[in-house]
């Protein structure tokens, strides 16, 4: 609705990630290099944590934009709470090996089989899995006999562990020693800056064809980075409301305030709302009948153009 009215040619703070939109502020810059010096290593485990919202999924698909298809074998797995077995078997899955009836020790010798004719077509198998703080220990412990496979003195698989801060303290367990002997990169994301959260702002507006309007005003993106703790994707969901707030307003600025009462309409959006029988759902619809009464109004003028 709003990049009508601000003539973008498309959704500029879009929760799904997408590479278009890819910022590289310091602490990204800083995630990608340890991802690529983890990879010229060709074995071994690299490690990514971050806040839910930090941008680590965006960094894995811009990292996969960078590889050479042709030279990456890629298995991405996002489901982890499972079991060991179940998790071994998802991995194995990702690389096409699927034989549901098989035992285990069938499963990893076809899988050796996949894996070296990979090496053999010149291609290294680099195995992605996200939201590792799910993980057990038993589930964790497979991905370390996995890595054990090699092939001519060269390790077979390589691994990329994502997930929330919380892994790090499970990674310090003492049942898990020998993973953490073959961590080669880790790197921990943390939120943008003030500074970085200002051109983020205006880099993800840049990418839809953003050319001043609406204008910024300083205090509003100083408000954004207040309100979200430089998280960017609690900044997206902001500045998506604050950007619809301006196009019902019809405002070709935003300002401070204007963020500050959006934040504070999401926060109330999120909490549980109050019974039926309270009396209180009332009083909130009419509050907002004024926000709804202009999203008709733009609705109809969009139908009208």
């Amino acid at each position: 609705m709003y990049e009508t009215h601000y003539n973008f040619t498309g959704s500029p703070f879009q929760i799904t990630p997408d590479t278009r939109f890819f910022y590289a502020s310091g602490g990204h810059s800083r995630a990608i290099a340890h991802l690529t010096f983890g990879l010229a290593q060709g074995e071994g485990f690299i490690i990514v944590t971050g806040e839910v919202g930090a941008g680590k999924t965006l960094l894995i698909e811009r990292l996969l934009c960078q590889l050479d298809r042709d030279t990456y074998a890629v298995a991405h797995i996002n489901t982890t709470q499972v079991s060991g077995d179940d998790l071994f078997r998802l991995v194995l899955a990702g690389f096409g090996v699927t034989a549901p009836e098989a035992g285990k020790a069938t499963l990893l010798l076809r899988f050796e089989v996949v894996l070296r004719d990979h090496r053999l077509a010149g291609r290294r198998c680099l195995l992605i899995v996200d939201e590792v703080q799910n993980l057990s220990l038993a589930a964790l412990e497979e991905l370390r006999m996995l890595s054990n496979i090699t092939e001519g003195g060269r390790a077979s698989l390589q691994t990329i562990l994502m997930g929330q801060p919380q892994f790090r303290r499970l990674l310090a367990s003492p049942d898990l020693e020998q993973l953490r002997q073959r961590v080669l990169a880790s790197y921990h994301l943390g939120p943008l800056t003030r500074a970085e959260t200002r051109a983020y702002i205006a880099h993800r507006l840049g990418a839809v064809g953003w050319q001043g309007t609406p204008h910024w005003e300083d205090a509003a993106f100083a408000a954004v980075h207040d309100h979200t703790g430089g998280i960017p994707r609690r900044i997206n969901r902001l500045c998506g409301r604050v950007l619809l707030y301006g196009a019902l307003e019809q405002s070709r600025e935003i300002t401070g305030p204007m963020v500050g009462r959006t934040a504070a309409e999401l926060a109330a959006d999120l909490q549980a709302g109050p019974s039926p029988s309270s009396g209180a759902p009332a009083t909130q619809t009419a509050r907002r009948k004024p926000v709804f009464r202009r999203l008709m109004d733009m609705f109809a003028r969009l139908r009208g153009t």
